[in-house]
Formats: C-alpha cells, structure tokens, sequence
C-alpha cells in the first residue's frame, strides 16, 4: 500500500508538501524524502515523536540514530517501518529537523491508497510554500513573564550602594571604563 501524507512546516504562512511513500519503507526513508522535498542538505539529526489526534507530544521519540541508555538499544528510523507506526488509527507524527534549529513539522497521513505500476517511491505529490531563510521562533515557556518584569522569581533586594562594597578602598586598582 502507498501512504500518502502531508507535511507542514510549523509556521504562520502555509509551508507544506505532500508525499507518497510505501508502508513497508522505513521512517528513516519518510526522514530523506522529507529533507529532500524542503531542501535540506540532510546533515543534521532529526527524530520523530509520537503525538495524540491534538498533536500533543508523547513520550516515545524514535530517532535517527540510538541515543538511548538502553543497552538493547532504542528505537531509530532505520528499524522502524512506517505501518508499524502510522495507520488508520493513529495518522499523526511530529517531525524536529536539526536540533539546534528545530524546524518542526507536523506529519499527517492523509490517504491509504493503492500503489501505481511505475512509480518511483517516495514521490513528492505536492509542494506549497517557499520555506523561510530563517528557522520560526518558537516559545517553550508555560507562563510568559510580563515585560516589566524582566527578572521574575531572580529579583532580590540589592541596590546600587550594596555593589559598591569596595568604593573607598585603596588597596585595590580600579579597571573600571573610565581607565580605558
């Protein structure tokens, strides 16, 4: 069977492309196809992660490469086929591209088809969006701190005159600006 799915890059525009690709390829397989399909040069590490139908991330990570303390070994992409990951049921996946970037992406499987004589897969079907020179920000904070309060829970009870302990002590050489 040929999977279809649409990957959406996790912007505000629309940045998305739809690809083809065979149940019984591997993960590893879906991460090329989608490096290729958004022009990455396919040099960084990437993972996939389990998430619920809210794209809610769970715990399960399977990545490119074993970078578990299981002794057995963790999950990768090379050893994990597509159809034992996604189906029917369970149609979405979080993908993170370059870890010191995170350029993510939402994962949908989008139609189960059958597969046509002389295709090459993986195909890329569709494509929508130029992707950005520059990664989208993204925030991980739970409770935005207000923006008059720069310093939050840090803040404490110092002034300017507790810095100044040493003012009028001799035995030390002042490299303040103002010798420059």
């Amino acid at each position: 069977m040929v999977y279809k799915f649409r990957v959406i890059l996790d912007t505000e525009e629309d940045i998305f492309r739809d690809i083809a690709i065979l149940e019984d390829d591997t993960l590893e397989d879906l991460h090329n196809a989608i490096v290729n399909a958004f022009g990455f040069d396919g040099m960084e590490a990437a993972s996939f992660y389990a998430c619920d139908d809210s794209w809610a991330q769970q715990e399960e990570e399977i990545s490119l490469f074993d970078m578990s303390d299981d002794p057995a070994g963790g999950r990768t992409m090379g050893s994990t086929t597509i159809g034992s990951v996604l189906d029917e049921d369970q149609t979405k996946i979080i993908y993170v591209y370059d870890f010191l970037n995170m350029w993510t992406f939402f994962v949908e499987l989008a139609a189960i088809e059958e597969e046509e004589p002389g295709t090459a897969y993986p195909e890329l079907l569709f494509s929508h969006g130029i992707l950005p020179d520059h990664i989208p920000t993204k925030s991980f904070t739970s409770d935005p701190v207000s923006n008059d309060d720069i310093y939050g829970d840090f803040d404490d009870d110092y002034d300017e005159e507790d810095y100044d302990m040493f003012e009028g002590d001799d035995s030390f050489t002042d490299y303040g600006e103002d010798n420059y």
